[in-house]
């Protein structure tokens, strides 16, 4: 297995050693940046596996390097930030990162995104082909949901919910994106009603095992971790 290449772009110099040292303990190399100017180059030319990239940065800001980057790349982004109502705003933008954190933020709590987002790059466009991991199958063409071979009993809302969360897995969904990217058409559907989903998902994920793919983000919605 290759070793992963982590950028990582924070003007806290503390802050991105520490980030640093824990990421070098998990076998991983390291290159930082300590401003925005000459982000967009770097990210092109470094070949990384993934970026962790702070929002406000002298020179350039995070929000502009991240749109900049995705006009050619799909790199794997973590998004960082001081104020929880930033995060909101990011996600309202559909910006294009792929994790977004809150400073402050524990170390150990990032390297575990790190690796989950690493475990499972994006796929591009969701599709009718089963989604599957060691635990979960999720299979789009008989609308069945099986978690370790036994079936969850979900709605077609509850599945097709899953289903949009898990063909990302890692990335954070706002309750809005969670709505048109898994309901477009379906006018009876509405923002708080996503959390009710949620829920019943979870209680019958716990009929059968205690595990729990799925993220709560405070004040911001869902993610699939898996």
């Amino acid at each position: 297995m290759t070793t992963p290449r982590i950028l990582i772009v924070e003007d806290e110099i503390t802050l991105a050693e520490v980030v640093r040292d824990y990421l070098l303990a998990e076998g991983m190399s390291i290159e930082m940046l300590g401003e925005g100017t000459g982000a967009v180059e770097m990210a092109h030319a470094g070949n990384y596996d993934l970026i962790i990239l702070d929002l406000m940065l002298p020179g350039v800001d995070g929000l502009t390097i991240c749109r900049e980057v995705r006009k050619t790349s799909d790199v794997p982004i973590i998004m960082t930030t001081a104020k929880v109502e930033e995060i909101d705003r990011l996600l309202g933008l559909e910006m294009g990162a792929d994790d977004y954190m809150c400073k402050p933020y524990s170390p150990r709590e990032l390297v575990a995104r790190v690796r989950a987002v690493l475990r499972r790059r994006p796929t591009g466009e969701q599709s009718q082909t089963p989604v599957t991991d060691t635990r979960l199958v999720i299979d789009g063409d008989s609308w069945q949901a099986t978690l370790d071979g036994t079936p969850l009993d979900l709605t077609r809302r509850e599945f097709t919910l899953l289903q949009s969360l898990a063909a990302r897995p890692g990335r954070v969904f706002s309750r809005d994106q969670l709505l048109s990217l898994a309901f477009p058409d379906d006018t009876e559907v509405f923002d708080r009603t996503v959390d009710s989903h949620i829920r019943n998902m979870r209680r019958k994920i716990a009929l059968v095992s205690a595990w729990d793919p799925i993220r709560s983000v405070y004040g911001v919605g869902y993610a699939y971790d898996g």
